[in-house]
């Protein structure tokens, strides 16, 4: 399954990759809105939102992209090692 994670902490961007590789997962991970953000975000299975560290466009061209393309979206405050965790418990779960 493929995840895209948007926000979280640039110190913890290997990290977040690594829990995700852990759980079977591909994480590609966007802590800055890169130019052309739609087209660079390609076509995940889920979508990861830390809402805490990531700026209001990036949030918003995520929802939009994630409502055209039928994306799951998870949303969580923390950004935390943790909180990846339990919200790719949730996606696996809404995969299932």
């Amino acid at each position: 399954m493929s995840i895209l994670l948007i926000g979280g902490l640039d110190r913890m961007e290997k990290d977040y990759i690594h829990i995700g590789s852990k759980r079977g997962h591909n994480v590609k991970v966007y802590t800055q809105l890169p130019t052309r953000f739609e087209k660079v975000m390609g076509d995940p299975d889920g979508i990861v939102l830390f809402t805490g560290t990531v700026s209001h466009a990036m949030v918003k061209v995520a929802v939009k992209v994630a409502k055209n393309r039928n994306i799951p979206i998870i949303r969580s405050h923390s950004s935390s090692l943790k909180a990846l965790e339990r919200e790719l418990c949730k996606l696996e779960e809404c995969a299932c």
